[in-house]
C-alpha cells in the first residue's frame, strides 16, 4: 500500500495549523512555497539541512513582506513547517545561526571556502554540512538551497551579489566546489531576484492604493463636517431700524 503523502494532505495540514483566511495578494506565495517544500519532503533524496532551512526563511520572509495583518505570518510560516513534518523553530534558528556566521567573513573569504571546504574556526560546525553536500553524488539541489547560498554570499557581502560579472563568478566557483548544477542555479537565482523586484512593485502598488482610499476617507469626512456645520453667513442678522 502507498501511503506516500500528497499536496492535499499537506494543504490539509497546512490549513489545520493556520485556520484564518491567507489574504488573496500573498495566497499564490504561501501556496507555492508549500507545495515546492511538499515535493522535496517526500523525495528520497532530499535531507532537511541549515543552507536549505535559510533559503525557506529568507524567501518567505522577502516575499510576506507587508502581509496585512501582520499577525497572522508567524503563524503561517509555523504552519508551513509543521505541514511537511518539521519544527519551525529549528528553521529559526537555523537560518539566524547561518546569518550570523556569514557576517563574520568577507565575501571572497566565504566563496574561496565554499569552492574548497575545510575546517575552519570562523565558519565552525558549517563545515560538516557544506562536506557532507560536496560528499553527497546524490544530494537534492533545489532552488530553496539555491536561496539559502545567495543570502550566505548577501550577509557577507551585499555589494558582491549586486555586481552581475562578480556574482556569477562566485555562483561557478562554489557550484563547481559543490558539484551543484551551475546553470540551473544562475536560472533559479536570477528569476529569484525578479521576483522580489516584481513583488517590490506589487507592494508599491498596494501601499499607492491604500494611500488614496485614506485620502477620499478624509475627504468625505471633510465634505461631511462642512454639510452639518452652519455657514456664519446663513444664521439672521438682526435688521437695522
Amino acid at each position: 500500500m502507498n501511503n506516500l503523502r500528497t499536496v492535499s494532505d499537506t494543504k490539509r495540514d497546512f490549513y489545520n495549523h493556520h485556520t484564518r483566511p491567507v489574504n488573496s495578494i500573498f495566497r499564490r506565495v504561501v501556496e507555492e512555497l508549500m507545495v515546492e517544500m511538499h515535493l522535496l519532503s517526500v523525495n528520497v533524496d532530499f535531507h532537511y539541512e541549515p543552507i536549505y532551512a535559510l533559503g525557506v526563511v529568507t524567501s518567505f520572509n522577502r516575499f510576506m513582506e507587508g502581509y496585512r495583518p501582520e499577525r497572522d505570518k508567524a503563524s503561517i510560516f509555523d504552519a508551513l513547517c509543521q505541514a511537511v513534518g518539521n519544527q519551525p523553530e529549528q528553521y529559526k534558528q537555523d537560518a539566524q545561526w547561518l546569518e550570523t556566521m556569514a557576517e563574520r567573513v568577507t565575501g571572497q573569504e566565504l566563496v574561496s571556502w565554499l569552492s574548497a571546504p575545510r575546517p575552519q574556526d570562523t565558519l565552525g560546525d558549517l563545515y560538516a554540512t557544506v562536506a557532507a553536500i560536496a560528499e553527497n553524488p546524490k544530494f537534492k539541489y533545489s532552488r530553496l538551497f539555491a536561496i539559502g547560498l545567495y543570502t550566505l554570499l548577501e550577509k557577507a557581502d551585499s555589494d558582491l551579489v549586486q555586481d552581475e560579472k562578480r556574482r556569477t563568478e562566485a555562483l561557478k566557483q562554489i557550484s563547481d566546489g559543490l558539484h551543484l548544477p551551475e546553470e540551473k542555479l544562475q536560472k533559479d537565482l536570477e528569476l529569484y531576484r525578479s521576483n522580489l523586484q516584481k513583488m517590490e512593485q506589487v507592494r508599491v502598488v498596494i501601499q499607492d492604493a491604500i494611500e488614496a482610499d485614506r485620502k477620499k476617507r478624509e475627504k468625505r469626512l471633510q465634505d461631511q463636517n462642512k454639510a452639518t456645520t452652519p455657514s456664519s453667513d446663513s444664521q439672521e442678522s438682526t435688521p437695522g431700524v
